[in-house]
């Protein structure tokens, strides 16, 4: 039983991702590793986090929800494979041993970062495969990558939405902007299935789940608020090097 000021530190961890989240990305990499520290076991600690942090998708979506004009057809197309691609992860997670993902862990932080770190070229590369003047594609192409890249959502989630954005870039043509809006709704697809899924795994830890909810809602507020007077790229950076020393530091302890 955690007791009210680990909770609280719980709290705090998840405001500290929902700014991060909100201005430069990576926020898992914060929350995650906190409820670990706290005792929580592994699986049960990625569930809530996942369950917790679930919101902060959807503000995501709704802030880019002009550039999804024109994009009806893919949606159609790329959200269900990101629901049952979030929905197979899920299921991995839940079949699987504590010990395998136990083991697993440090890796899974250790690649997080390393995609939080290489964010900007994906981005700048992404933009290079993309065709200003035109929209073309209905996302057919991008529908079995898209569903592979959901699995691993909903395995563990952190560094999904820069794949996401790596595999749109890759198979359709189109703007940045309207490419990152079609990623927020995927991501947030993805993350609903697998939140909505561990709701009935008895897995959740709600005092946790609900504390960090508004935690994250809070941080992800003072972030868009301040986010002019923050430079993203030290944030980021700052939380790739976190991200690196707790995933060496599990790495050693195995």
């Amino acid at each position: 039983m955690l007791s009210g000021s680990e909770i609280i530190i719980a709290g705090l961890a998840a405001a500290a991702a929902g700014f991060i989240n909100a201005l430069a990305g990576g926020g898992t990499l914060i929350s995650f590793p906190a409820l670990i520290a706290l005792g929580v076991p592994d699986i049960a600690a990625n569930i809530t986090n996942t369950v917790a942090l679930c919101p902060g998708y959807l503000g995501g979506a709704i802030a880019q929800r002009e550039d999804l004009r024109g994009q009806g057809r893919r949606l159609w197309l790329l959200l269900p494979a990101g629901i049952s691609g979030g929905i197979a992860g899920s299921l991995l997670l839940l079949l699987g041993s504590e010990q395998v993902f136990h083991v697993l862990i440090p890796f899974l932080i250790l690649l997080a970062a390393l995609l939080l770190a290489v964010q900007d070229r994906v981005r700048d590369w992404s933009w290079k495969q993309s065709h200003p003047a035109e929209s073309r594609g209905s996302g057919g192409k991008a529908l079995l990558p898209v569903g592979l890249t959901a699995v691993y959502g909903g395995y563990f989630g952190a560094g999904m939405s820069v794949i996401v954005l790596a595999v749109l870039g890759l198979f359709l043509e189109d703007t940045l902007t309207r490419l990152n809006a079609l990623k927020q709704c995927i991501s947030l697809s993805i993350n609903v299935a697998a939140a909505v899924f561990f709701l009935f795994s008895g897995l959740v830890i709600w005092p946790l789940a609900l504390v960090m909810a508004i935690g994250a809602l809070a941080g992800g507020a003072m972030g868009g608020r301040i986010a002019g007077q923050i430079n993203p790229v030290l944030l980021r950076w700052t939380v790739v090097v976190i991200g690196c020393t707790v995933g060496i530091f599990l790495l050693v302890r195995l």
